[in-house]
């Protein structure tokens, strides 16, 4: 069993806003304790933005349940209503709805076993606690363990990119297990949409410097075309999962044009990506950048042909169309992450 950062901070934020609680007299104190489990969140900015919406949901749902205990009591029917006109009003002012839990809660410790007297007095010590929750979460979040996006979505990125690299070369060879690539392949796109949570994440990141501000938002761009290109990479290796015998029944001299032009098209993806991490100091030499131009026009010519013949060979001809066009288009993907990340490096060489 790993222990997460976000389990841990989530520990965190429970025992300090225990200790909090006790140490300037409010009780029960598992009610902060609660509150700062369910606020913590997986990134400083969405803490802030949550704590922000939290304070306003909280508001509104202590302030009506103080007016309707006064007024109406304290009976379970009453309590209900104010529920339901908490959270309308939270959705109506567009709060985000995650605060609604804690919102609740808030409203069932003040108008639950609230006594009958010095009301107010106990309503404004339950919030109090609720707040001291909520504030216990933020400060964790803030100090404790800042999560580090970039280098976990480029680590996914680029584990994805060599996996799926590597199957394509297996496919294109006819020496892959297709129950184990299937698994693979399976796995792998359950990561694509951890990779555009995590992208999320790392955009909402905030720089506080007008330096670090141009290098992120820079940074923002690279990462959207980095999960681009390898989006297209599996699409390929979908492609070719899925449309395995047509795949196979192409003639031998085109299967090998394929294999060979995704394999120089997977190396430069996997060196764009080592450049970016500073493993690799230069572009694409110009030997290699002449044999991808190469074999992008061997498969346009090889497309052509094919079409002029297509009468004989239209199931063939359609079979290419397909490889050969999500080829180009990864190609194109390609060049345009290459020039981002020339300009990146130009740009903020020390980033």
């Amino acid at each position: 069993m790993r222990l997460g950062a976000r389990i841990f901070k989530t520990g965190l934020a429970i025992i300090l806003a225990l200790y909090a609680a006790n140490w300037v007299g409010l009780e029960p104190s598992f009610f902060a304790g609660l509150t700062a489990g369910l606020t913590i969140q997986p990134s400083i900015y969405r803490t802030y933005q949550r704590v922000l919406h939290q304070i306003q949901a909280n508001l509104i749902g202590a302030v009506l349940a103080v007016i309707f205990g006064l007024t109406f009591g304290h009976e379970p029917f009453v309590i209900g209503v104010v529920a339901m006109i908490s959270i309308a009003i939270i959705l109506r002012l567009g709060l985000d709805s995650s605060t609604i839990p804690v919102t609740l809660v808030t409203i069932v410790i003040i108008m639950g076993n609230s006594p009958d007297e010095n009301y107010l007095l106990f309503a404004s010590s339950r919030f109090a606690l609720i707040m001291l929750g909520v504030f216990s979460a933020f400060i964790v979040n803030l100090v404790f363990l800042p999560p580090k996006y970039e280098s976990k979505l480029y680590d996914q990125i680029f584990n994805t990119t060599v996996n799926a690299a590597r199957w394509i070369r297996l496919t294109t060879r006819h020496e892959s297990n297709i129950q184990s690539r299937r698994e693979d392949l399976e796995e792998s796109n359950d990561k694509l949409v951890d990779m555009d949570q995590l992208y999320l994440f790392f955009k909402e990141e905030r720089s506080y410097l007008r330096r670090n501000k141009f290098a992120k938002a820079r940074k923002v761009v690279l990462f959207r075309e980095m999960l681009t290109a390898t989006k297209k990479l599996m699409g390929i290796l979908n492609r070719l999962d899925q449309h395995e015998n047509e795949f196979y029944n192409l003639p031998d001299q085109t299967q090998r044009l394929i294999q060979q032009q995704l394999d120089r098209l997977t190396n430069y993806h996997e060196r764009i990506l080592a450049r970016y991490s500073g493993e690799v100091n230069t572009q694409m030499t110009g030997w290699m950048a002449e044999e991808v131009d190469e074999g992008n026009e061997s498969l346009l010519e090889l497309f052509k042909e094919s079409y002029d013949h297509k009468k004989d060979g239209r199931e063939e001809w359609l079979s290419l169309l397909l490889f050969v066009s999500y080829i180009i288009e990864y190609n194109e993907q390609l060049d345009h992450l290459d020039r981002l990340v020339d300009s990146f490096f130009n740009y903020h060489q020390d980033d």
